[in-house]
């Protein structure tokens, strides 16, 4: 099934394909990567195999070209998180866990924007995926939940870690213990979700999003979504001293010198693309 949000553009030159699959679609156009989830009728739910390719997928993003970065899933559902049945049965059930514990850790330090492209169901590891991303847009028919306890299974995905630096420890533990549905209305109130739209906006609601992040300064942003990320773990002394060093940098950029001379000749900014690509190991 096409990425409903690849390019559309049939005189565009085809995207880049970086270490797809039938079950993980993975498109490059215009400096977004977008990455589909690819099981539609499994609700795009994830084997311990998928997770590998979709962990091995967010290795293969280069900053130096690829400029954002989209989450999706094909049909009408995002994810309805690890599909249980179809773990590799040639490791075991720590093995399997640990690896979709770096899929959460390669989105997270993801240094480039990221936003998640919500539709459906967003439910256990699939509401984890979503919310390690910078941003989440999602259809007003989306149901959230981490859904775990309703499986007898405890939290994954980072979701023990994720939720109460999102929406505070007390909720973090109503949201985990009691596993009740959120709405995409009640996810936009608790600052879960960033925008809320009809089904028929989220692939471009979700383009326009990443491309204006795409095309803002790539120097500035990766800076400050690192001191974001790494706030929770400083003091504010430290946080001082990170962001003086980042500001040093931000300075000197060609990104900082474009945006001051815009600024005088009074005309909208244009920041420079990276065009050489990472080298393959």
């Amino acid at each position: 099934m096409k990425s409903p949000l690849a390019a559309s553009d049939p005189g565009a030159p085809s995207p880049l394909s970086l270490t797809a699959t039938p079950e993980l679609l993975v498109d490059r156009a215009d400096g977004i990567v977008t990455i589909t989830l690819n099981r539609p009728d499994r609700k795009n739910s994830v084997t311990s195999l998928g997770w590998a390719d979709l962990r091995d997928a967010l290795r293969t993003i280069d900053p130096r070209t690829d400029r954002a970065v989209v989450v999706t899933g094909a049909g009408e559902t995002f994810c309805a998180g690890a599909d249980l049945a179809g773990n590799d049965d040639t490791r075991s059930d720590l093995e399997n866990m640990r690896i979709v514990g770096e899929v959460c850790r390669e989105m997270f330090h993801l240094t480039v924007p990221t936003v998640a492209a919500v539709d459906g169901a967003a439910v256990g590891a699939g509401m984890n995926l979503a919310l390690a991303c910078d941003f989440v847009v999602a259809t007003d028919r989306v149901r959230f939940c981490e859904i775990f306890s309703q499986r007898a299974l405890s939290v994954d995905f980072g979701g023990s870690w994720l939720l109460p630096r999102l929406v505070g420890l007390a909720k973090a533990k109503e949201l985990v213990l009691l596993a009740d549905f959120l709405t995409a209305d009640q996810a936009h109130e608790l600052g879960l979700v960033h925008r809320v739209v009809a089904p028929g906006d989220l692939g471009s609601t979700a383009r326009d999003l990443a491309a204006r992040l795409a095309a803002g300064p790539q120097t500035a942003i990766t800076l400050s979504k690192a001191l974001l990320n790494h706030s929770f773990e400083t003091t504010l002394e430290g946080a001082l001293e990170d962001e003086a060093r980042a500001q040093a940098i931000s300075l000197q950029s060609g990104d900082a010198k474009e945006a001051f001379s815009a600024f005088l000749e009074k005309r909208p900014a244009t920041y420079t693309r990276p065009t050489a690509r990472r080298e393959e190991d």
